[in-house]
């Protein structure tokens, strides 16, 4: 059986047609960048304004309301594959925005930044989301001077880099110096007998010098930690865990890296080893150790570690 033809109906140069007081009023303020509404007998505040009000059948009055810029999402429907005569070519929500100050919504193209086409809507994009419009540079006075909206900033990414020189001192110097070496030096405190790990060339308990060099392992306890979502370029992943490790023989916790497990399964008593990179990139510098590992033995149990919280 023969498909039926395609029927094409087009107004050639266009459909001209007025457009009256209330909607010219509305092109005329979206053509100057200004979103504006019209006052029912009632109160409300209609956007896109009407003649009549929708509610009572009553003519509107003559009071316009300057509303917006800024809206709020009232509900959406995404569009992953954009049609040729579509306002964008990438995937984007159809949306009723509901101006601030407007008693009513109108319907637009909602942009939610780059994304392939097909893809899903993104978690960010729900009801109640605040957004404002993107005005064209130029603009004839209809609903397409305003190219879309898009949903306002709330968040930044800002660069950040801070570069300085440390004068590491005697006893950090000698710490360093043990790191390049494959060992992990500490300060054993003449009073308290507290292994202080870094050593610091004090007790800062009872803050007298240290001097008497102990070695520990590079083994240790995990006493308290954190998981984090923000990635660093010391982490193998994101997330990752960062943990005060009671290194076997200190007395004093140390801050590093965990990893070899997931981040989920890192928790409080795990006992974990240094996981050192190869010989040939050793130096002064606790990047020798890239993170701890997990090791294949029993948890400590809290009551052994709780003073190290």
């Amino acid at each position: 059986m023969p498909s039926s033809p395609n029927h094409v109906l087009e107004f050639p140069g266009g459909y001209t047609r007025s457009v009256g007081p209330v909607i010219g009023r509305f092109l005329s303020e979206l053509r100057d960048g200004r979103l504006v509404g019209v006052r029912t007998a009632g109160g409300r505040v209609l956007v896109p304004p009407t003649e009549y009000d929708p509610d009572t059948g009553a003519a509107v009055t003559d009071e316009w309301v300057e509303v917006g810029p800024a809206g709020t999402v009232q509900s959406w429907s995404w569009v992953p594959n954009p049609r040729p005569d579509h306002p964008l070519d990438r995937p984007f929500a159809w949306a009723l925005i509901k101006p601030d100050g407007a008693d009513t919504a109108l319907l637009h193209a909602l942009d939610m930044g780059e994304f392939e086409a097909g893809a899903e809507p993104p978690r960010f994009l729900k009801t109640g989301l605040r957004v404002r419009p993107k005005w064209r540079a130029e603009r004839g006075g209809g609903i397409g001077d305003i190219e879309c909206f898009r949903p306002e900033v709330t968040m930044i990414n800002a660069p950040t880099r801070l570069e300085y020189t440390l004068d590491p001192g005697r006893a950090l110097s000698r710490f360093l110096e043990s790191i390049s070496q494959g060992r992990i030096l500490g300060h054993r405190c003449p009073v308290c007998d507290s292994v202080i790990v870094p050593m610091k060339g004090m007790c800062s308990r009872d803050g007298v010098p240290t001097t008497e060099e102990v070695e520990v392992a590079d083994t240790g306890t995990v006493t308290t930690f954190a998981v984090n979502n923000i990635p660093d370029p010391r982490a193998p992943e994101v997330p990752f865990v960062s943990a005060y490790i009671l290194l076997d023989g200190a007395d004093l916790t140390m801050l590093a890296l965990v990893a070899g497990i997931p981040a989920d399964q890192v928790r409080i008593g795990m006992r974990v080893k240094a996981a050192w990179r190869p010989r040939e990139e050793w130096g002064p510098t606790m990047n020798n150790i890239r993170w701890f590992e997990p090791l294949d033995e029993p948890d400590v149990p809290f009551e052994r570690i709780k003073d190290y919280v």
